[in-house]
């Protein structure tokens, strides 16, 4: 989430976790301007007095806004504390490197990478953490050859998916692309491909390039090489804009500390100083506003009387509730897949329930038209995926395999962190780079087999292994053919074995 003159008004600081699964402590860097300074001194009154609030919210009302708060507000809170780890807090084992430069890990992910939840372990990563304050950042991308996937992904401080360059979108030429924050009007010069605005000033891009195989590892190192970005003034040979003052960057909670502690809304004052107000939703943040919650609002947790605490606690507790109930009834039972979870802001219609899910069980997923991803939670009959003594077996029909213009993947993680899981033969996942390897059936069908012990060596080659605890799978399909999103093709069902 690579070098330039932006980038040296972020900083780098010095952070370090305190392992008390809360807040990190201080030391941290400073770099996002006079408006974090503001927060700073505004944090000193309750949520009660914020400015404009009117009359305070009861009890009552204020655990439903913070419900209501917390379903629109997890994903940029959650994303933020991944981001924080990736260009933030050096001492972070996470840590990539500064803000407004590329950073390659010419690698797939395994069970020690842990920030991002359900990793993709398919293709090689590249981040670049976008700070689009100053001006904007052109981003250019190598020719490759025709038959290699890649994708930039470009995601919003709210995890809309504005935009993608890549195979599909872009096609696999080189270019140049100039990606400016809100407000940018400014004068394109001659070589850019094309222009991607987002509607936050703070930006994520994810790229992915695709590895035919461990040999295959320095013509993708060769690729990523070629991936840059540098700000506009650079690109364009005239002058850059004055550095921007700097502030503290405030410490991310744990994943845990998310779920329950308020500070959370204190860091989503704080985001949504970088998200400029939508037109769709004025009238949510005037209902926000109410509880203290808004863009640079006041909301000093601690100096709260313990009702209005416990109030925005149980607020919480609701939201996570009714995730779960969705969750239950809506993923669980097939009726919504991965397909209706990500997307751009029209896509998505705030249907901010939809937008935590998918933030909660897989953040940073594509848009369907990228990848889809049916995904596994239950078997056939509707009983939760665990190891615990349980075999299971997905058999694909000949002719069957996932349709697709790329590739294709199965990877499971465990629960309940949604992380790749050790095992004794390191594999996380079964892919179409490994089809010719595959054991076929006796019609010449594929099936794999998800257990925790090895089902045999004649099996071994179909082999995914699962932990002896619960877990789900997600399968991935870059590129989808039309059947693979229109329900013609349908993902065969994980079924327990009764031997």
């Amino acid at each position: 989430m690579h070098g330039n003159t932006v980038s040296n008004a972020l900083g780098h600081g010095r952070f370090h976790q305190n392992g008390s699964g809360g807040r990190a402590s201080p030391g941290r860097p400073r770099w996002l301007g006079l408006v974090g300074l503001a927060l700073l001194a505004a944090c000193a009154r309750p949520a009660s007095d914020a400015p404009g609030s009117g009359v305070a919210p009861t009890n009552a009302e204020l655990r439903a806004i913070a419900r209501e708060a917390y379903i629109y507000g997890f994903p940029m809170v959650d994303s933020y504390r991944i981001q924080h780890s990736y260009f933030v807090d050096t001492a972070n084992p996470e840590y990539k490197g500064p803000w407004n430069q590329v950073h390659n890990v010419a690698r797939v992910f395994t069970p020690q990478d842990k920030a991002i939840q359900t990793p993709n372990s398919d293709t090689p990563y590249s981040f670049l953490g976008a700070d689009l304050r100053a001006e904007p950042l052109v981003l250019s991308v190598p020719a490759m050859d025709p038959g290699r996937y890649y994708s930039l992904q470009f995601i919003d401080m709210y995890t809309h998916n504005f935009a993608y360059v890549g195979s599909r979108a872009t096609g696999n030429d080189a270019g140049h692309f100039l990606l400016a924050g809100p407000g940018w009007d400014g004068e394109v010069p001659e070589g850019i491909k094309s222009v991607i605005h987002s509607e936050t000033e703070l930006a994520f891009v994810l790229y992915r390039t695709q590895l035919f195989g461990e040999d295959d590892l320095d013509a993708v190192k060769r690729i990523q090489a070629g991936y840059q970005v540098q700000p506009l003034s650079q690109f364009a040979g005239t002058a850059a804009p004055e550095p921007l003052q700097p502030v503290d960057f405030p410490a991310p909670l744990s994943p845990g500390a998310q779920k329950t502690s308020p500070e959370f809304f204190a860091l989503l004052n704080f985001l949504l100083q970088h998200a400029p107000t939508h037109p769709s939703e004025t009238a949510l943040m005037e209902r926000f506003a109410r509880a203290g919650i808004g863009a640079g609002k006041p909301f000093d947790v601690a100096s709260m009387p313990a009702p209005q605490r416990q109030a925005l606690e149980a607020g919480m507790a609701d939201a996570l509730a009714e995730f779960a109930r969705f969750k239950a009834g809506e993923i669980d039972t097939g009726k919504r897949s991965s397909a209706d979870g990500f997307g751009t802001r029209e896509f998505l219609d705030n249907d901010y329930l939809g937008r935590m899910a998918s933030a909660m069980l897989g953040i940073y997923g594509n848009s369907k038209e990228e990848a889809n991803y049916p995904a596994y939670f239950v078997d056939s009959e509707g009983r939760p995926l665990d190891g615990t003594g349980n075999r299971y077996t997905v058999r694909f029909e000949p002719g069957s395999l996932p349709p697709v213009n790329s590739f294709w993947s199965l990877t499971l993680y465990g629960l309940p962190e949604s992380l790749l899981v050790d095992n004794p033969i390191d594999r996380y996942l079964v892919n179409s780079t490994m089809e010719q390897g595959l054991v076929r059936d006796a019609d010449g069908g594929i099936t794999l087999y998800i257990q925790n012990e090895s089902p045999g060596k004649e099996r071994e080659a179909n082999w995914l292994p699962a932990p002896a605890g619960p877990f789900f799978m997600v399968m991935r399909e870059y590129w989808p053919k039309p059947e693979a999103l229109d329900g013609s093709w349908q993902a065969p069902p994980a079924v327990r074995s009764a031997e």
